[in-house]
């Protein structure tokens, strides 16, 4: 169940057209970077702070949440469900300007997680990038990568269909990743960036 401070972000998303993630994905996030006792995390695409809430639960108390997304609107959001919850304002870094530009200024190798929640057709520049900013150990979690079944379906064959087929297809033969899809929500991939790549 999500409690009071999760209801009211994913409120606001409706309200914005930012829709989110279900609980059980948001729990499994939650669930990862606790694992990994994250001390440094990226999310690209905000949205209205509800993904950002579960990773932020999840985190070391000391981790650092960058979370990326070009709408002012979906940050002011987010910022909203931040002091509702009492994240500390140094806990999180909203950098509001397209993820294309912001990640290649971060640095290599420096993050424990991250977090993908973007639209389909930017999913391949955005996951290549990400690769990159994981330690090792790191893991990528790329979500609703399963596009209501559309993915695992062969009669879909539209454009976003097929970008994230290429996608997942990558990670699946990137020598760097130790890769799983998790049946959760609409599918959640998570990979891992192996200690020997």
């Amino acid at each position: 169940m999500e409690d009071a401070t999760l209801l009211r972000a994913r409120e606001r998303g409706v309200e914005l057209g930012a829709p989110t993630v279900g609980t059980a994905t948001g729990s499994l996030l939650q669930v990862v970077a606790g694992a990994l006792q994250a001390r440094a995390v990226v999310e690209i695409g905000t949205g209205s702070g509800v993904v950002s809430l579960w990773l932020l639960r999840g985190m070391a108390p000391d981790g650092v949440l960058t979370t990326i997304d070009p709408d002012v609107a979906h940050h002011r959001a987010a910022k909203t469900a931040f002091a509702e919850e009492g994240v500390e304002p140094h806990r999180t870094r909203t950098i509001s300007r397209p993820a294309t530009d912001v990640l290649p200024r971060l640095a290599d190798a420096a993050y424990d997680l991250v977090v993908v929640t973007a639209e389909p057709h930017t999913l391949a520049a955005y996951v290549d990038a990400a690769v990159r900013l994981l330690r090792p150990g790191g893991v990528l979690a790329m979500v609703d990568s399963l596009l209501a079944g559309r993915v695992v379906d062969p009669t879909w064959r539209d454009h976003e269909t097929a970008a994230v087929r290429r996608v997942l297809w990558a990670l699946r033969e990137d020598a760097r990743l130790a890769p799983a899809m998790v049946p959760v929500g609409d599918g959640v991939l998570l990979a891992v960036r192996r200690h020997d790549a």
